[in-house]
């Protein structure tokens, strides 16, 4: 199945985008173990260092107490002793000491418990082994505060008891093993040193594969960035340069050539397109080519019929000079009838004038008519002669108008 450009495009930045959250998603894992890892030192192991110090501190307290009992009983001797004000200073010493006790008993049951309890939860087997260590050496300090525990409490009951020997008998061994429960404390306080220097170690171990994390990050992205590069160069640059040349090669007249881009992408339909194009230019140019041939050889049939033409204009224009001469000729003929038509108006109308100045004398010398019938046969004949003249301008009238028709005919055709 062939993809369109777009969603090759698209499928490769998604692609690249969730490489890239994946491992920005593992980078902020890694700095979220640092955190946590971090968040444990600072809480669970100076918290746990802090209960130490209040161990240490409750025990050397109780050691003090133990001690002062035993110096005020060796002070004061047996014989010196006053009864009524000693048993009270000895309930103060077993009363402060006893308190002393149960506090060294809570701390290190409650730091037992919680060295137990981040064993269980530790984050690397380096820490698990440390708090291991640390619960070992718990258990030890544990033992050896019983064993301070028992002897005291039998040394007190001496002093109690006033019973010097047995105070100074139990003296030594008393001391001797609270000196071990305070370096069985100081070997618990090594022992979370040691959880510490794992918990750092840890937490360096983790922020070198963080820093890896995002080492690899980076060059994953930079090496997806170039790959998706590289395929848009090949599958979108490099056709579209192709496609550019095969225009540039349509725009310079060549219509030879082919694209050779095939597929259903966008390129491959273009070069699909522009093949057909210049397919269809190819037999355009071929029928332009044609029709241009055929165009030549009308353009020669126009030119000897133009030709033709012109030598039959030339003609023409000789009988139109010819047909001009003999206009003019008419009209100078038709100018000449024209006053003489006018000058036998003028004779008609004066003959028209003295009929009627006749006719009225007829009128008038009604009694004189035969006096002057002899007049009047002259007019008669006058109007005779008259009546001849006015027919003979009635034809050269006709004449005139024929000639005006033949002129304006002639003047027609000469448009």
């Amino acid at each position: 199945m062939s993809l369109s450009i777009g969603k090759r495009i698209l499928l490769g930045f998604v692609a690249a985008s969730l490489i890239v959250a994946a491992l920005g998603a593992y980078a902020l894992r890694q700095i979220g173990s640092v955190r946590d890892m971090t968040d444990l030192i600072v809480t669970r192991d100076v918290g746990v260092l802090r209960q130490l110090d209040d161990l240490g501190n409750v025990a050397r307290n109780m050691g003090l107490v133990r001690r002062n009992a035993v110096i005020a009983v060796l002070a004061q001797g047996q014989t010196q002793a006053n009864p009524a004000s000693t048993p009270a200073r000895s309930d103060d010493f077993l009363g402060s000491w006893r308190q002393n006790v149960s506090e060294l008993d809570r701390l290190l049951s409650t730091v037992a418990g919680e060295a137990k309890t981040y064993q269980a939860s530790a984050l690397s087997s380096e820490r698990v082994a440390a708090w291991g260590r640390l619960g070992a050496v718990f258990t030890e300090t544990a033992e050896a505060f019983r064993l301070v525990r028992n002897a005291s409490e039998q040394q007190l009951r001496s002093v109690d008891a006033r019973d010097i020997a047995q105070v100074e008998a139990r003296n030594e061994e008393v001391n001797r093993l609270h000196d071990g429960l305070l370096r069985s404390i100081a070997n618990a306080r090594n022992a979370l040193d040691g959880v510490i220097a794992a918990g750092q170690h840890s937490v360096n171990e983790i922020y070198r594969n963080s820093l890896l994390s995002v080492a690899i990050t980076v060059a994953a992205s930079i090496l997806l960035s170039i790959l998706v590069t590289v395929l848009i160069s090949r599958a979108v640059v490099r056709p579209l340069e192709d496609v550019m040349a095969f225009v540039a090669q349509i725009g310079s007249g060549d219509l030879t050539g082919r694209l050779n881009r095939t597929g259903n992408d966008e390129i491959g339909r273009l070069g699909d397109t522009l093949n057909r194009m210049v397919a269809g230019l190819s037999d355009l140019a071929r029928t332009n080519r044609a029709a241009t041939a055929d165009l030549n050889a009308a353009a020669a049939e126009i030119r000897a019929s133009a030709q033709e033409q012109a030598a039959s204009v030339e003609e023409q224009f000789a009988a139109v000079q010819e047909t001009a001469a003999t206009v003019d000729e008419i009209t100078h003929s038709g100018a000449q009838i024209s006053k003489r038509a006018t000058e036998v108006i003028a004779t008609a109308q004066a003959a028209a004038q003295t009929a009627r100045s006749g006719l009225r004398a007829a009128t008038d010398t009604a009694k004189a008519m035969e006096s002057i019938r002899e007049q009047g046969e002259a007019v008669a004949g006058n109007i005779v002669a008259l009546s001849e003249r006015t027919q003979a301008i009635g034809e050269i009238i006709v004449t005139v108008n024929d000639i005006s028709e033949r002129t304006h005919l002639l003047a027609r055709r000469r448009r």
